[in-house]
């Protein structure tokens, strides 16, 4: 288990995190605010404490890979990758802008740090599965984590994907589908229901576990066990949509909606170390 000093730190990032995500968003007046509080939690447990990568080497052959399947939540990769020293922070003030690298989606040419082109709903799991099972082909140790959005499950491509994982073992693989029940045309169970979510997954040959995305034990523990499968796995993360500013929380407006001065403030407000 994960010492409570360890958490307290994770905690404390996450928190500085979600500010440079409001900040990003609200100084760009465009871009999504809502997933990408939510998904915080699980990315900032990665970088900073379960994934093997080194930022002064973005290319380092060894390096665990993360891809951002649902990709239009760029504001949480970008603070975190900038907070870990892959760019200069002070690009963020470049977020959304012309000829800026850091753009609305992941953009790997140009982008130290990112892995994949993702934006196209469902093709971020399909390239990574295929780029896992070309690690395993050249006998590489190091592991894919895919992070995919609920509604972007919604996708018939994403299931092609899930067999093809299945079929080829690829137990370097350990995905991730934020379950906020929110998307961007309102709740994910009447758009098209994806409960019971987890049986879906396994009758496709993935082992699955179901956490709290915002418990760090949970979470780090979780990804611990997977490492010990012998097939691909994926973990259902129950987030909150918003997570960290009350108003947002669970808001399905908060999805593509930028704050203005009056939100942004309250928000950055709510945001300190002591939540």
């Amino acid at each position: 288990m994960i010492d409570n000093t360890k958490i307290e730190e994770l905690k404390k990032k996450a928190v500085e995190i979600r500010r440079e995500i409001v900040t990003m968003v609200h100084r760009a007046n465009s871009g999504h605010v809502g997933g990408s509080l939510g998904a915080t939690d699980v990315l900032v447990a990665l970088y900073y404490h379960l994934m093997n990568h080194k930022p002064d080497q973005p290319d380092w052959p060894g390096r665990d890979r993360f891809i951002l399947s649902k990709g239009h939540c760029t504001p949480v990769i970008y603070a975190i990758l900038a907070d870990c020293g892959y760019f200069p922070e002070e690009d963020l003030k470049t977020f959304r802008r012309p000829g800026s690298h850091l753009q609305g989606h992941p953009h790997q040419p140009k982008t130290p740090g990112i892995e994949a082109n993702t934006g196209t709903l469902g093709l971020g799991i399909s390239t990574g599965l295929g780029m896992a099972l070309g690690a395993k082909l050249r006998q590489q140790q190091h592991y894919y984590y895919i992070m995919c959005g609920d509604g972007e499950i919604q996708e018939g491509q994403v299931w092609e994907a899930a067999m093809f994982a299945n079929k080829y073992k690829l137990d370097n693989v350990i995905g991730f589908v934020d379950r906020n029940y929110l998307q961007t045309d309102g709740n994910s169970e009447d758009i098209m229901p994806l409960d019971p979510l987890a049986p879906k997954w396994e009758s496709f040959g993935w082992k699955v576990f179901t956490i709290d995305g915002h418990d760090y034990q949970q979470i780090i523990k979780t990804v611990e066990n997977a490492k010990q499968e012998t097939q691909p796995v994926m973990i259902i993360a129950n987030t909150i949509k918003g997570k960290g500013v009350s108003f947002m929380e669970n808001e399905v407006n908060w999805h593509g909606t930028p704050p203005d001065k009056q939100a942004f403030e309250s928000a950055l407000k709510e945001l300190t170390n002591g939540i």
